[in-house]
């Protein structure tokens, strides 16, 4: 978890940047892994299957390519594009080579290559291709999208772990997979993320298209704004309570809640505010909680207590006031074991100008994303048994 949290910070600088003939809804599975999710997915023909960390925040779709001149250990074996039949060099000077602000002409004579960041110690470089991706579906039959834009890694390092490949990017922008997929989502997707703190073997789900539709009790739904960096969704954050005390959202000089003004993220593990608000959220958990104060051994978080698995945590509700739906977090998304006695407040102060509703706010809610209609959907469900 500390080492999750350190993405989370390092990240947001960068952020700061079935029969036939029956209809097939691309449909996969999300797996909990150190922080984030990893999401399943084939590419190429044959096929090879690529876990990819499932992220909202960033548009990219990219994995590890033979050869790897620089890369972070892979427990399964890289992708090898001389392999697959139906893998292309994207040529420079093309449109597609611009898909990307981060590509260039130059490295490999006539091929569009890419140099993508994520933070201090996060990056990806290689080349522009495209590939044949394949997709589970609620049929049970897979379904292909051929000739989707990807980045074929070869110099990739940061905070990876061996189960991961790349980044699946699932942002706003041209270059992401939802926007690659077109119609066959009809701008709609949606995820259902199981606790970090799960039975291994749980999964989460992602779908598309008609199957994403988030309806029926409990549901409330805030729009999503578009600003100029399509990548990013943004929701707008009216105030936060704790208990029953209820906070308005704060930044610097600005006292009334600005649109846009935080960003969600499947990517990011923590939940990320201005100095100023937080510091007053701080301030009303520390009134509720009668637990022993503890520092955290990792120097990362700011809020800690002394508390065995088995004690009574005592703490409130803690809910987001976004425009028009109020999102209630449980102390399992608000809070953190980061060791055996000691739990943490999963929400910090931002170190830049970007505010970030991260992942352990999101897990046991079905969220779903309606981009036509400019529609975040939160649903309260036990991600578990989804």
């Amino acid at each position: 978890m500390a080492n999750a949290v350190r993405r989370s910070i390092s990240r947001v600088n960068r952020l700061d940047p079935s029969s036939a003939g029956a209809p097939k809804t691309p449909s996969t599975t999300l797996v909990p892994n150190d922080g984030v999710y990893l999401m399943n997915i084939s590419l190429g023909n044959p096929r090879v299957t690529v876990l990819g960390i499932a992220d909202t925040g960033s548009d990219l779709i990219w994995t590890q390519c033979k050869p790897c001149a620089d890369c972070f250990k892979q427990a399964a074996p890289l992708f090898d594009p001389r392999k697959s039949s139906t893998y292309k060099d994207i040529p420079c000077h093309t449109s597609l080579c611009g898909v990307l602000d981060q590509t260039a002409c130059y490295g490999r004579p006539g091929l569009c290559t890419y140099a993508y960041s994520y933070g201090e110690k996060s990056y990806t470089a290689g080349t522009l291709a495209t590939e044949t991706f394949t997709i589970g579906s609620t049929s049970g039959r897979p379904v292909s999208f051929p000739k989707v834009i990807f980045g074929c890694g070869h110099r990739n390092n940061g905070n990876f772990d061996p189960h991961q490949s790349g980044i699946i990017g699932l942002g706003g922008g041209s270059a992401s997979l939802i926007s690659q997929m077109g119609k066959a989502t009809g701008g709609k997707f949606s995820h259902c993320l199981v606790p970090h703190s799960s039975n291994h073997q749980a999964s989460s789900k992602l779908n598309f298209g008609a199957n994403a539709v988030v309806a029926g009790p409990g549901v409330v739904s805030t729009p999503l704004i578009q600003k100029d960096t399509k990548t990013f969704y943004y929701l707008t954050l009216e105030a936060v309570s704790v208990g029953e005390t209820r906070i308005e959202y704060t930044s610097g000089n600005t006292s009334t809640s600005v649109e846009g003004n935080i960003v969600i993220d499947s990517g990011t593990t923590l939940t990320l505010l201005p100095q100023e608000f937080y510091t007053k959220i701080e301030a009303a958990v520390v009134k509720s909680v009668k637990l022993p104060r503890v520092r955290d051994p990792s120097h990362v978080f700011n809020l800690c207590y002394k508390a065995e698995k088995d004690t009574r945590l005592g703490a409130p509700t803690v809910t987001f006031h976004f425009k028009d739906a109020d999102v209630r977090l449980n102390p399992a998304n608000s809070f953190s074991r980061i060791a055996d006695d000691i739990i943490c407040f999963a929400v910090q102060a931002t170190p830049v100008q970007r505010n970030i509703y991260g992942n352990l706010a999101q897990s046991n809610y079905l969220i779903g994303y309606d981009i036509q209609n400019m529609k975040l959907s939160f649903k309260p469900v036990d991600c578990t048994s989804y």
